[in-house]
């Protein structure tokens, strides 16, 4: 049995794709996993001292896949754990760790800023909205699903 999509389903899914396996090739050439990576870029985002769950809710990625890339990523010396409140553990970075965000998250962030500045205002608020009603009604479909 064969469904039949929209082209233009089609052509989105395969730009997520393509997106999703242009971070996987920058993460590989950082010599990083994917979760690796988006551990990172996390805290490159929010700050030094970020929480686990916030990666996790972040990227909807779950809490063993992002604890098991915490503890590689302190294995290698990038990271180290502080206690919070509770049972809070607080991801803190290493000066290597440091330095490994200096050199390879941070011109990611920075390519990914450069993107927005060479489009018109138009547009990116256009691609924001577009998305965002995607989104919205993607959620009201499934839900019916769930």
């Amino acid at each position: 049995m064969q469904f039949e999509q929209k082209p233009e389903l089609r052509a989105l899914n395969g730009i997520y794709k393509e997106v999703d396996k242009l971070y996987h090739d920058v993460a590989v050439k950082a010599g990083l996993s994917d979760s690796s990576f988006f551990i990172l870029y996390t805290i490159a985002e929010l700050g030094n001292g970020c929480l686990q769950k916030d990666v996790c809710d972040m990227y909807s990625i779950n809490k063993q896949t992002i604890h098991s890339a915490i503890k590689n990523l302190e294995k290698k010396g990038y990271l180290y754990f502080k206690r919070g409140k509770g049972r809070n553990m607080h991801i803190c970075l290493t000066q290597e760790g440091e330095k490994l965000i200096q050199q390879k998250i941070i011109p990611i962030m920075e390519a990914e800023n450069a993107v927005f500045t060479a489009m018109t205002e138009e547009e990116s608020q256009a691609l924001l909205f577009l998305n965002k009603k995607y989104l919205s009604l993607l959620h009201q479909k499934m839900s019916k699903l769930l």
